[in-house]
């Protein structure tokens, strides 16, 4: 018989430690995509939900950790420059958590992809909108009331945050400080959501602070490439990543 820890077999555990780690690189490195690649990998061989807990105290800690890595008032000011977004997600998150257990996903994995997917590719082509400062407040509120809408589903609320802050043109280092915190206050309200929906429970929980080690271990590998990183490329990967999410959403619409 397999040894179990946290209820999964001991080969599971350990390939999600191992999944964790890459996610966490990615997220030191680029800034998000933590939750886009565990939700996307450990379903295969752990149930939905399970998934979903394990990620849940990673991408908590992780992001209270990178908002924060430059200082407190830097990431005060981050937050309340961007707060629309911040409440939005917020607000989504909590309007769709509850019903994580029985909502139909599939059109919402199909419609945020194919978005996600053609903003993407036209910013690999070279476009580079404009958005006038009086569109802003409309445009935050509702990219970040999209990512909620998800995330309170599936644990992953960044994409439209990221296609929004990309087109805003905001630079490299404050990106991802921005997307830190606004994925903080997200991770925040999908924890509390969760241990009120059962997902996050006895043992689940067990899992999921566990997975925090190999999160930690990652992000400070990523660290080192971020600091490393150019603007250019930073860009090229975040949009290649975003492709990647798509894509991803998109086989889940269509084939899950």
């Amino acid at each position: 018989m397999d040894s179990m820890i946290a209820g999964l077999p001991l080969w599971a555990f350990l390939l999600a430690a191992a999944v964790t780690l890459g996610a966490g690189f990615v997220k030191g490195a680029i800034g998000f995509a933590m939750p886009l690649i565990m939700i996307a990998v450990l379903p295969s061989f752990m149930p939905a939900q399970t998934a979903l807990a394990a990620l849940i105290l990673p991408v908590l800690v992780s992001n209270l950790h990178q908002s924060l890595r430059h200082g407190v008032a830097p990431a005060l000011a981050s937050g309340l420059k961007f707060w629309r977004i911040i409440i939005a997600t917020m607000g989504g998150i909590l309007i769709t958590a509850p019903f994580v257990v029985d909502l139909p996903q599939q059109a919402m994995f199909l419609l945020l992809g194919v978005a996600v997917l053609f903003f993407a590719g036209l910013q690999l082509s070279g476009w580079s909108p404009d958005i006038p400062p009086r569109a802003r407040g409309p445009i935050e509120l509702t990219s970040g009331l999209i990512g909620g809408l998800y995330g309170g589903i599936s644990g992953v609320w960044g994409p439209p945050s990221i296609v929004y802050l990309m087109a805003a043109k905001v630079e490299k280092t404050e990106m991802v400080r921005v997307m830190s915190v606004i994925f903080l206050m997200g991770a925040i309200v999908l924890t509390l959501a969760h241990l009120r929906s059962g997902v996050l429970n006895a043992e689940t929980g067990v899992l999921s602070a566990l997975m925090i080690i190999p999160a930690f271990g990652g992000m400070w590998l990523g660290y080192r490439a971020h600091d490393r990183m150019d603007p250019v490329r930073f860009k090229r990967w975040t949009l290649i990543l975003l492709i990647l999410s798509a894509l991803n959403l998109l086989q889940r619409g269509l084939f899950a």
